[in-house]
């Protein structure tokens, strides 16, 4: 399993993404999975990365939350989440996306 956290540096939910990214994967069993940090810097990069915004999380080359559409800027991304939209998913939002894709 190939876990890639890509933010920009401006971002502030990227480091509470990473906690709550670490605590999914040991609740799914893949505690000792490392998470790659990339910052994204230009618009080319996110366009080629198919950056969906910061955070996106991207798991084996695929964002984990499939629908965020790709951007060509550096920019914020924003989650459904049961309490509304917010700047990151919750750890049960990660915990259900990494055992659906590790099934």
């Amino acid at each position: 399993m190939d876990i890639e956290l890509l933010h920009i540096d401006d971002c502030p939910s990227w480091v509470d993404t990473r906690c709550r990214l670490e605590a999914a994967l040991r609740a799914t069993g893949f505690g000792d999975t490392p998470i790659r940090l990339r910052v994204v810097t230009t618009g080319e990069e996110a366009a080629r990365l198919r950056f969906a915004g910061s955070p996106t999380i991207l798991l084996d080359g695929a964002d984990l939350f499939p629908g965020g559409e790709p951007a060509s800027d550096v920019a914020c991304r924003v989650y459904a989440t049961p309490t509304g939209l917010a700047g990151l998913p919750t750890t049960e939002q990660l915990i259900d996306a990494i055992a659906s894709r590790a099934r």
